[in-house]
């Protein structure tokens, strides 16, 4: 078994275009080296993709996540024998990496937990080769990615917590800057994106949001999401870049899933 990541490209080879943001960076992660070839080959394919590394064990990821620039990393779960932990360790310095799981089965309160440990997106390894790549560029531009009985886990899973969320609006004061940033979240819009949008950085985003949660009594963006479908919390905002009709295929979503349909 080989001691190190396979580098694809490196921060000191990659061409100007990919560090520009041109490519999506994609890491694979699998134990089988034969699954990696073929994922491979399959990204090969596409202009807008670049694998810049891959990797057989969870040690090697994380190396490879400090060392090479990364957008999205496909992480089989059975590189760890628990995977919910392993994706923690993951995104501890690398908060903007968005995780896809691929794993053999996933039951309901898995599902709900990769999502609440930050998972962006979960597929089976018999993923077809055209969906695992719309799954790859749907991740990277903001939005998660289950198939239909995962998003029935998740709204079943949030509305066991619909007292607080679904519940008489509290009291509750928001700034016109704090809703033109949920309105970006509930449409899976990058912190970057929104920060944007209404004129500020993405550190700014980050700490607003974080005070949004503790206002609304809220733990992540798709509860988020929900307590704003569920108080019409937006209603009455005045439209600016972030409030403008999502495309067809976006409003279909949920807060930013998306079904593999």
């Amino acid at each position: 078994m080989a001691n190190d990541a396979t580098p694809l490209t490196g921060p000191e080879t990659a061409p100007e275009d990919q560090k520009s943001g041109a490519y999506i960076r994609l890491i694979i992660a699998d134990t089988e080296p034969i699954f990696r070839v073929g994922i491979r080959k399959v990204v090969a394919l596409e202009d807008d993709i670049r694998v810049v590394a891959q990797t057989e064990t969870l040690q090697q990821t994380i190396a490879s996540l400090n060392k090479f620039p990364t957008d999205v990393l496909l992480f089989g779960a059975m590189m760890s024998p628990n995977p919910a932990d392993a994706v923690t360790e993951l995104l501890k310095g690398h908060e903007n990496v968005r995780i896809i799981l691929v794993s053999p089965e996933l039951g309901e309160e898995q599902t709900v937990d990769y999502l609440r440990r930050g998972v962006r997106g979960i597929v089976t390894r018999s993923v077809s080769p055209d969906l695992l790549v719309k799954c790859v560029k749907k991740v990277f531009v903001g939005e998660t990615w289950l198939d239909n009985q995962g998003v029935n886990w998740v709204i079943e899973a949030y509305r066991s917590q619909a007292s607080q969320l679904t519940g008489p609006r509290p009291k509750v004061r928001l700034t016109e800057k704090e809703l033109l940033i949920i309105a970006g979240v509930t449409q899976g819009m990058k912190n970057k994106d929104i920060a944007a949008d209404v004129g500020t950085t993405e550190q700014v985003v980050k700490n607003y949001l974080r005070k949004v949660y503790d206002k609304l009594g809220v733990s992540d963006r798709l509860e988020l999401a929900l307590y704003c479908m569920h108080h019409r919390l937006l209603e009455g905002l005045r439209k600016g870049p972030a409030q403008q009709p999502a495309a067809p295929e976006q409003q279909q979503s949920l807060g930013g899933i998306v079904t593999q349909s």
